[in-house]
């Protein structure tokens, strides 16, 4: 999907470093999006505080200290399965 001139919007399960989020923002800009958001439920506050230098706009619902990994925050944060994933997409 062509992101020329389109508000792109990022979703992960988490940020720690933001080491990825940054790639994809950077891919997102390369591709002529028009405005880059970040959404995700956790990550640590210094990370939100560096993306946001990058992105147009972050939603965070969660920056606990301390922060050691995202799994922490999560009940289940076993992987998704491709069934699974076909499965809701199929819904």
């Amino acid at each position: 999907m062509p992101l020329r001139d389109r508000t792109v919007i990022l979703v992960d399960d988490g940020l720690a470093t933001g080491s990825t989020a940054r790639a994809a923002i950077a891919v997102a800009r390369a591709e002529g999006a028009r405005r880059v958001v970040v959404a995700v439920p956790v990550a640590p506050a210094a990370t939100v505080n560096e993306l946001s230098r990058e992105a147009d706009a972050i939603v965070c619902a969660a920056t606990p200290e301390p922060f050691f990994a995202i799994g922490q925050w999560y009940r289940d944060f076993r992987p998704t399965t491709d069934d699974e994933v076909v499965e809701l997409l199929n819904r």
